[in-house]
């Protein structure tokens, strides 16, 4: 099976993530977060294939899931239709919003921005995300802390059995830091005989609170705080795993 078969990654993505799991440990953050905004819409601005967008739909919230990827858009569509209040849009998470109504909030999570070219495209998302909520409401930017990860080996976070349409596979996840810089190393073997079909390193951006802070500021944040998780535990530069910026507009 040769890797060109996972040029889109998609299924890989869906195999690797214990939704359930994940969603279960966001929600109360998210439930404390809309209750003191009042948010009765969101637009998730890099959505994957749609479970966050979903889980908001289902509390009767107005969604919009919007993700580069058409592939992605098209398995959110697929996993969760199309119902009314929940709409599926192929958009890069640094283009206008395209919007008859500001939104209530917006959201950019899953180390999704960090995966930005470079620190402008950031801060033109990091804007486009403000511009699409209204006067008070808010914004949520999820990235891995890199500061808490030595400089060099690879930290394997995930060993995972799954099912592809390609057949049974094994997928290894793990994160490492080389100066200022970050890695996903992400490989795919063939269960039975260990064959490998796949592997990437990809690199992301080291971001900072203090640099996202001056970004939210300069696009119109009104305030701005930082959290090291999803249980509102305080961000440690060098303890955290997570950095979780909540910035009003």
């Amino acid at each position: 099976m040769p890797a060109e078969l996972f040029s889109d990654l998609t299924d890989i993505y869906e195999a690797m993530i214990d939704w359930p799991k994940r969603l279960a440990h966001e929600e109360p953050f998210y439930r404390r977060l809309f209750e003191r905004t009042g948010v009765r819409s969101l637009v998730d601005v890099a959505c994957g294939t749609g479970h966050h967008a979903a889980m908001f739909h289902s509390w009767q919230l107005r969604v919009e899931g919007a993700d580069i990827s058409p592939a992605m858009i098209e398995r959110a569509r697929s996993n969760f239709g199309e119902p009314p209040g929940l709409r599926w849009v192929v958009r890069p998470f640094d283009a206008p919003v395209d919007a008859a109504e500001r939104f209530d909030a917006a959201i950019c999570v899953g180390n999704s921005l960090a995966l930005a070219p470079d620190k402008p495209t950031v801060a033109r998302a990091i804007g486009q995300m403000l511009a699409a909520v209204r006067p008070s409401g808010a914004i949520v930017v999820h990235a891995l802390n890199l500061g808490h990860l030595p400089d060099g080996p690879c930290a394997w976070q995930k060993s995972k059995r799954v099912t592809l349409p390609q057949g049974e596979a094994l997928i290894l996840k793990g994160v490492h830091r080389w100066r200022s810089r970050g890695y996903v190393e992400l490989c795919v073997s063939e269960l039975s005989g260990g064959t490998p079909l796949y592997s990437e390193s990809v690199p992301f951006l080291a971001l900072e609170a203090a640099e996202l802070e001056e970004m939210a500021r300069q696009a119109g944040a009104s305030q701005v705080a930082f959290f090291g998780g999803y249980q509102d535990q305080k961000y440690e530069p060098q303890k955290s795993m997570d950095l979780v910026m909540v910035a009003d507009r």
